[in-house]
């Protein structure tokens, strides 16, 4: 059974109170950069029920062990290790588990991302909830275009909307693949396009060794290598290899951004039935003895390493193969992993708006609905693929992501505001001044909150069906094909130094010319 303890993270933890930063957001009239949660987390799991998977996380920690492979860099670590009682059978790390949560220990609980406009700076962990958009997909879809591989201009395009969208609070990264530009190379496009195109802040490369340190490099020259020190401004995310297997991406990766004092996020990646048993609950151990040994090497390359634990468990058909999304498995997966990422200390990141649907449907609807509240109301601190996610991940949507925006900016309300009991949302002065069968359009209390009381989506249409009918009757995907078109024909970009412009640029330009192109 595991012990249940006090762990340093309580006092290593980077403070950034509610108060504090809704008074300095209030003094540089900047809309919210993420979330400040006033809602409950939903808690599906009893005392004895949390304490049954993590004496089966621990079991795995302990007997089966986790593979860290083709990292003989990797390996040295874990062995000067070894008086900790850990064990290594070729490339296979068994540990106490009570020493790897220890290690954990060390990670902060909470800490802020920096971003290049101070205003844009999030706090992930503790109460705090950030929204970044989909991540990782090759093609692009939207209502003119239709369905292609997706390209730097597409790429580039994306990077402005998810700029102009106030309620994604960060860029990730890959928005899409820019398919036109050589494997090789396009990541350094794509940082330049984060780092010139919006100043929210943004994830780093990771698919090689030398494009996570182009990242942290280019980092340096927006925010200068004594911030760097101090602070995170770049994260990578990883995926280990399930089953219970750590690649070189990945512990390459934690070298790169951990030794530099960096951030990175670690997800097993676990479809149900084949990168793991079948059983939810089994899987949930499995995910979570990946990510916690993990989060010990990272802790073995630079004590108090920024790490965010992942989570992205699938169920699948097992008729096809096929990942199916939004469905009740992993659903449930997200509450109880969201339990066990607070025991653990560690802050979280889920998945968002998922949907194994091809277009805006009613399908994709549901599904990212079911995907997405989940993961609010589980919270997880750090949500990638928040919007735009379509096609089991394959496809980013134009119009899915202005349309997943939108509903996150009523998660938003919900999660930051609650509901407010105070004297003036009782409203006695209101009943006061309307009679019994009147109606309170004019009362005073309506006149004063009428512009503000109610969420109100940018894309629903709410109106008589007269009303619509004289405004084209559009349907929602018409309508966000409008919007993103409106948002990008009114995109400005964020200001930018010309010294730090000018010298991405050489970087870009001389790390190019040191490589040949490369398209695999």
């Amino acid at each position: 059974m595991t012990r249940r303890r006090e762990t340093r993270r309580r006092n290593k933890s980077q403070k950034n109170g509610c108060g504090a930063l809704a008074t300095r957001q209030k003094m540089a009239v900047v809309p919210s950069p993420h979330i400040c949660r006033v809602l409950p987390w939903y808690d599906v799991l009893d005392e004895a029920g949390l304490v049954r998977l993590e004496a089966a996380t621990d079991w795995l920690i302990e007997n089966k062990g986790v593979a860290f492979r083709d990292d003989s860099e990797a390996l040295a670590l874990w062995k000067a290790a070894a008086g900790a009682g850990v064990k290594i059978d070729g490339d296979v790390i068994r540990a106490p588990a009570d020493w790897v949560r220890d290690l954990c220990g060390y990670a902060p609980s909470e800490f802020t991302q920096l971003a290049r406009n101070p205003a844009r700076s999030v706090v992930i962990g503790g109460v705090h909830q950030v929204f970044a958009p989909m991540y990782g997909a090759p093609f692009v879809r939207d209502f003119s275009g239709g369905r292609r591989y997706g390209d730097l201009a597409a790429f580039e395009d994306l990077v402005r909307l998810s700029y102009c969208l106030p309620q994604l609070h960060h860029g990730g990264l890959v928005i899409c693949e820019p398919c036109d530009v050589p494997v090789n190379k396009r990541h350094l496009d794509m940082l330049f396009a984060h780092m010139t195109l919006s100043d929210k802040p943004h994830l780093g490369a990771i698919t090689e060794k030398s494009r996570a340190e182009d990242s942290v490099a280019m980092a340096e020259i927006v925010f200068g290598r004594e911030v760097l020190e101090e602070h995170c401004v770049i994260m990578g995310n990883v995926n280990t290899n399930s089953p219970l297997l750590v690649d070189k991406v990945v512990s390459e990766s934690v070298r790169v951004y951990c030794g530099r004092g960096q951030g990175i996020i670690v997800v097993p990646f676990i479809l149900s039935g084949a990168m793991g048993p079948v059983s939810t609950a089994a899987c949930v151990a499995q995910a979570m003895a990946e990510a916690l040994m993990a989060c010990a090497y990272t802790q073995l390359v630079r004590r108090g390493a920024v790490f965010v634990l992942g989570n992205f468990l699938s169920s699948m058909s097992l008729k096809s193969g096929a990942p199916t999304f939004g469905m009740p498995e992993p659903v449930l997966s997200n509450y109880v992993i969201g339990q066990l990422a607070r025991r653990a200390g560690l802050p979280l990141r889920c998945g968002g708006s998922l949907t194994a649907s091809k277009i805006e449907d009613a399908q994709a609807a549901y599904e990212s609905a079911d995907s997405m509240h989940s993961t609010m109301l589980a919270g997880a601190h750090f949500v990638l693929h928040a919007a735009g996610w379509l096609e089991g991940g394959l496809c980013m949507g134009f119009e899915k992501l202005v349309m997943d925006a939108d509903r996150l900016g009523g998660y938003q309300k919900i999660l930051g505001e609650g509901l407010d009991i105070s004297a003036e949302a009782l409203a006695q002065d209101a009943y006061g001044e309307v009679e019994a069968g009147g109606h309170f359009l004019g009362s005073a209390h309506t006149m004063r909150h009428y512009q503000n009381a109610f969420y109100e989506p940018a894309l629903s249409h709410s109106e008589n069906v007269e009303s619509w009918e004289e405004e084209g009757g559009l349907d929602m995907r018409a309508r966000a094909y409008a919007r993103w078109q409106n948002l990008l024909k009114d995109y400005q970009a964020p200001p930018l130094e010309d010294s730090i412009r000018e010298a991405l640029t050489d970087y870009v330009a001389k790390r190019k010319s040191e490589m040949p192109d490369a398209w695999y």
